[in-house]
């Protein structure tokens, strides 16, 4: 297993004010969201190896829906089964063109577990 990437939120139209701090201030790199991602907007970042996506989602009280974590697993399957042999409560999450499963821990943090590289 092995971090992916990392999501953080921003409000609608963010977009010119993340890229400006994220490549202009940071160094990052921009790189291109999946297409049927684009028309949620955000923007998404190379950070030396690791993806940092700039989700947008609206400000509110509470934990945002977007923020979570994200793990690369070879046998995602594998995993999903033993975690809910365990008790943990595993989700299909809304529909994206990779392979994945959501899950939260303990104390509430949302995590994506997805299969490298597999598209569906």
């Amino acid at each position: 297993m092995y971090l992916s990437h990392v999501n953080v939120t921003m409000p609608k139209g963010g977009e010119p004010q993340a890229r400006a701090f994220y490549v202009g201030c940071l160094g990052m790199r921009e790189i291109p969201k999946p297409e049927p991602l684009c028309e949620e907007g955000g923007v998404w970042f190379d950070a030396g190896g690791l993806e940092l996506h700039v989700s947008i989602e609206e400000p509110r009280a509470g934990a945002g829906n977007q923020l979570h974590i994200g793990f690369g697993c070879g046998d995602l399957d594998g995993l999903r089964a033993r975690l809910e042999a365990a008790g943990v409560v595993t989700e299909n999450g809304p529909k994206v063109p990779w392979k994945r499963f959501l899950l939260h821990d303990p104390f509430g943090n949302r995590i994506e577990i997805h299969a490298p590289g597999v598209r569906v």
